[in-house]
């Protein structure tokens, strides 16, 4: 399919590098700072054995510990940044009819509740390490936002884009042609809500994520107490009435921070890299019971998951924390 002027590989096709963001602010992460540089380490160890590993810590201090903890055949950054989620600081790279190009949105710390120094200027230091051109939109609008399969199916959420704190006015209509405009979609799909407890009000990379062209898994509930339940079921009557191909995982259930408030736990945080899906788990049954059903739905990868309770504590996990680059030139999907 031949899509206007932008063309987004889906994230299972190959890529050059993952980038991938290092825990350099202590006091944002308090107790569970060294767990989650522990966590990111592993995660970024594991992917390096697939594709090339670009790491960025935000300062110097930070860009120490990364190397110390990472090891060798990881490339280390220090960039301005005030933490590690490059889903929605960093560039979307694409494809343009003059050459690969950075995709990059107004950013206003996720509705203005995170403004953090640092978080404007990521996406341009990024682009500038790549040697590649920016092109920039005004429009508030977060990687995690967004999920597309390539071909011209978009989804997003409601909760999110059409929240006042992001574009005040933006409606239906307006988004849609905004969306198609940007990135070549032709059908635009928005579901409502997104996990309780998501700092990001409502980011679609924990609901609903594209695993072939027009083919999604989302999460059932787990659990009698599973915080999501109501919003999971409803999520995947949603996605099956909008004629997609629709396949469905376990959700981590209830997961708790040492205060008791319910954190935004989702299995369908992974990220691709060629050939190998890491999926976050965080303790409990439901964690190996998802890798094997994710992995049986995605027979020609390989998944794996890792440990990312440390990381969710910050409200997010692997995919929040990575932007992929798709090789160049962009090559034939691989199509599940």
């Amino acid at each position: 399919m031949t899509l206007p002027d932008i063309h987004l590989a889906p994230e299972w096709a190959p890529q050059d590098l993952v980038w991938v963001g290092w825990p350099s602010d202590a006091a944002e992460w308090g107790a569970s700072f060294a767990g989650a540089r522990e966590e990111i380490a592993v995660f970024a160890r594991k992917l390096a054995g697939q594709v090339k590993v670009c790491v960025v810590a935000g300062n110097l201090s930070a860009l120490a510990s990364a190397r110390k903890m990472c090891g060798d055949g990881i490339d280390i950054h220090a960039f301005p940044m005030g933490d590690i989620w490059l889903r929605d600081t960093g560039p979307i790279i694409a494809d343009h009819k003059t050459g690969r190009v950075g995709l990059t949105f107004a950013f206003n710390g996720w509705g203005g509740k995170f403004v953090m120094p640092g978080d404007t200027e990521t996406a341009g230091a990024i682009l500038a390490q790549m040697e590649l051109p920016e092109r920039r939109f005004d429009i508030v609008l977060e990687g995690g936002a967004i999920e597309h399969d390539g071909a011209g199916t978009l989804l997003t959420t409601r909760a999110c884009l059409f929240n006042a704190n992001r574009n005040p006015g933006w409606e239906d209509t307006r988004a849609r042609r905004d969306l198609s405009a940007i990135f070549g979609a032709e059908d635009i799909i928005f579901l409502e809500d997104g996990l309780i407890g998501d700092h990001t009000d409502g980011h679609i990379d924990n609901i609903a994520r594209f695993i072939g062209h027009r083919r999604v898994v989302c999460q059932r509930p787990s659990g009698e107490d599973d915080p999501n339940a109501e919003r999971l079921l409803q999520i995947e009557r949603d996605l099956r009435s909008s004629g997609l191909d629709i396949v469905t995982i376990p959700s981590p259930g209830r997961v708790q921070d040492s205060h008791r408030q319910v954190l935004p736990a989702s299995h369908l945080n992974f990220v691709f890299a060629n050939g190998l899906v890491v999926m976050p788990v965080f303790g409990g049954t439901y964690g190996p019971r998802a890798e094997i059903e994710l992995q049986r739905h995605m027979p020609n990868h390989r998944v794996v998951g890792l440990p990312a309770n440390h990381i969710l504590t910050g409200g997010g996990a692997f995919h929040c924390a990575t932007q992929q680059v798709p090789a160049r030139p962009i090559e034939e999907d691989l199509i599940q």
